[in-house]
C-alpha cells in the first residue's frame, strides 16, 4: 500500500516541472524582459540547492568528509568535461543555436530529481506520515528550482513548449528514484550518498562558470542585477568600450 502513496508522491513532484506553463501567458517581450531574471534564479538556486541542500546532508550521513568533497570535484570536472563533449558535438559545424549549459541544466536536475526520488520512496518505507512531510518539504524548495530551472532552458534557446516538455521529462526520473529507494531502501544509501557530492559539483559548475557569466555579459546595469549595476557604474564613469 505504501508504494502507491509513494508513487503518488513522487508523480506530484514531478508535475511541479509544470509551473513554466504560467510562462505561456505571457507576451513575448515581457518574458524576454524577466528572462535574465529568471536565469539569475536559477543560478541562485543551483549554488543554494548544492551548498544549503545536498552538501550538509551528505556531511551529516558520514564523516569521511574528504571523500564528499573530493566527489564534488568530480563532479564538477565531468559536468565541464560534459559540456566540452557538448559544445564539440552541436557547435563544431557552424553557430550554435542551443546553449550547450541548457543540457547540463537537465542531466543535473534530473540526478537531483532523482534523489528527491530516493528521499521520497526511502520515507515512505518508514511511515506513510513520514513520506508525506517528507513530500511536503520537497515540494517546497521545488517550486523556485523548477521556475528557475525553466528559464535557464528559455535563455539558452528552447522554445517554451520544448522547455516545459525537457523540464518535466528531466523532472520523472523522481519516479525512478522513488521505485528504487523503496524498494532497495536498506541497499540504496550508499549511491544515494555518492550522488549529492556529485551533484552538488554539478550544480556549482553550472551556477558559476556558464549562468553566472551570462548574467555579467548583459548590456545594461539593470539587466544583470543591483551588484553588476554599481561595479559598472563604478569602473565606467570614464566610458566603457
Amino acid at each position: 500500500m505504501n508504494i502507491w502513496w509513494a508513487l503518488g508522491a513522487s508523480v506530484l513532484v514531478s508535475f511541479i516541472s509544470l509551473i513554466g506553463i504560467v510562462s505561456l501567458l505571457l507576451k513575448e517581450d515581457v518574458l524576454n524582459s524577466i528572462l535574465i531574471l529568471l536565469v539569475g534564479f536559477g543560478a541562485g538556486g543551483l549554488i543554494g540547492g548544492a551548498f544549503l541542500h545536498l552538501l550538509p546532508e551528505a556531511v551529516e550521513r558520514t564523516h569521511d568528509t574528504f571523500s564528499v568533497f573530493l566527489l564534488v570535484i568530480l563532479g564538477f570536472v565531468v559536468f565541464f568535461m560534459l559540456e566540452k563533449f557538448l559544445h564539440w558535438r552541436h557547435c563544431h559545424k557552424g553557430n550554435c543555436v542551443i546553449h550547450s549549459f541548457t543540457y547540463l541544466n537537465l542531466v543535473g536536475a534530473g540526478i537531483h530529481n532523482f534523489i528527491d526520488g530516493l528521499i521520497i520512496g526511502s520515507s515512505f518505507v518508514v511511515d506513510i506520515r513520514i513520506g508525506m512531510v517528507a513530500t511536503f518539504a520537497i515540494i517546497l524548495h521545488e517550486v523556485p528550482h523548477e521556475l528557475g530551472d525553466f528559464g535557464v532552458l528559455l535563455y539558452g534557446g528552447f522554445s517554451r513548449m520544448r522547455a516545459l516538455f525537457f523540464n518535466f521529462l528531466s523532472a520523472t526520473t523522481a519516479i525512478v528514484g522513488t521505485l528504487l529507494g523503496f524498494y532497495l531502501s536498506h541497499l540504496v544509501e550508499g549511491f544515494s550518498l555518492a550522488l549529492l557530492p556529485f551533484a552538488a559539483g554539478g550544480f556549482i559548475y553550472i551556477a558559476a562558470c556558464d549562468l553566472i557569466p551570462e548574467l555579467h555579459h548583459q548590456a545594461r546595469p539593470e539587466e544583470g542585477g543591483l551588484v553588476h549595476g554599481l561595479f559598472s557604474g563604478r569602473n565606467c564613469l570614464n566610458g566603457c568600450v
